[in-house]
């Protein structure tokens, strides 16, 4: 691995890990790779399709009859996309914890859009692409398993709002249900890995709750009361139409 990450010491006397050149190449190239595959599972969904029963999306859905759904840039685009924007809103923090973690303006929206338009498989790799990215930009690596946790499976969780994209406000269900995926991870990588930063009198598990759950659930209260909005729902809709049509 070492033709990869190669160690260096942070500023807190860490050893912390971070890409080389054929790193950063390793990662773009997977990252390319899941957009592509999110997109095939895009198109799979879409022959699933089924407007829920909200208007925005039966008046743009029966405009057009449903067909097969070939394997076009759109999917990709959607996916790519909302990369892309969550990444952008990922810098934008309303609130930075010292010891990592940050209140961001609706980043954890964007990475649960996908699943909401094209369902599980592609909301799950986009998750996992948007991970990926984040260790192109800001990696922050001591361990393997902890770059897994951290990385993959903690932003990977928040696709699991595919597994409400054909219910009635499947946005507002599929991101409650990605953020506590997130949350569960997030609690675990701080209970195993940064025990050691647990305030004075706290052992390491209510402290990863606790410091978790603050900076995760403040960005989600603030992201459901916007989802409220009958401006905002029926926009969601609008888009997850066009996706489809």
């Amino acid at each position: 691995m070492s033709q990869f990450f190669y160690p260096q010491v942070n500023d807190w006397g860490e050893t912390v890990y971070l890409p080389t050149i054929m790193g950063y190449v390793l990662l773009m190239v997977i990252l390319i790779v899941l957009i592509v595959a999110a997109s095939v599972l895009a198109k799979v969904a879409g022959k699933k399709y089924k407007p829920v029963d909200e208007k925005a999306e039966q008046s743009t859905a029966s405009s057009k009859p449903k067909s097969a759904v070939a394997l076009t840039t759109k999917q990709m685009v959607f996916c790519a996309m909302s990369i892309a924007l969550a990444t952008l809103l990922s810098e934008l923090k309303l609130y930075h914890f010292p010891t990592g973690g940050s209140i961001t303006l609706f980043s954890m929206l964007l990475i649960a859009l996908p699943g909401y338009l094209f369902g599980l498989g592609a909301g799950i790799i986009s998750g996992i692409a948007y991970g990926i990215l984040q260790l192109v930009i800001d990696p922050y690596i001591l361990f393997p398993a902890q770059l897994v946790v951290d990385y993959i499976l903690a932003f990977g969780a928040i696709g699991i709002s595919g597994l409400f994209w054909q219910s009635k406000n499947g946005l507002l269900k599929g991101y409650i249900a990605g953020i506590l995926g997130r949350y569960f991870f997030a609690v675990l990588s701080g209970w195993i890995f940064f025990g050691a930063y647990a305030w004075e009198g706290w052992a390491p598990l209510p402290y990863s709750l606790v410091y978790n759950a603050i900076y995760i659930f403040s960005e989600g209260l603030i992201t459901v009361l916007l989802l409220c909005l009958p401006p905002v729902k029926n926009a969601f809709q609008t888009i997850r139409s066009f996706a489809h049509n």
